[in-house]
């Protein structure tokens, strides 16, 4: 079987918050906003945001599950890492940095580059 990851989603508490700090993030526009779900086109890739609580779904925020952000820099990194909320520190692990922020709705983000 051949199986391709092409999206994922995160929760939010305020799509509008959530929206500005991944517009902020992401250098672009939001792809397609709405109330309940919004979508960057990121490549090939869709990075959704989800309001659950628009659909009064119960959510448990937690870091078991990380999006993890490639860059192509290790200077682009830091720079997007500048006035973030640190949960794991700058780190290099095998052949990669790694570091992991908090984003404005609480959720843990990973960002890798190669050392």
């Amino acid at each position: 079987m051949f199986c391709k990851i092409d999206s994922l989603y995160i929760c939010v508490d305020d799509m509008e918050r959530a929206v500005m700090f991944y517009e902020d993030f992401f250098e672009q526009k939001v792809s397609e906003k709405g109330g309940i779900g919004s979508r960057f086109e990121i490549g090939d890739f869709r990075f959704n945001l989800f309001a659950y609580k628009a659909v009064n779904e119960e959510h448990t925020f937690g870091s078991n599950c990380l999006p993890s952000l490639h860059f192509s820099s290790l200077e682009k990194m830091k720079e997007k890492l500048e006035g973030k909320e640190i949960c794991f520190p700058l780190t290099q692990i095998g052949k990669n940095w790694v570091a992991e922020f908090v984003d404005s709705e609480g959720n843990h983000i990973e960002v890798y580059t190669a050392v």
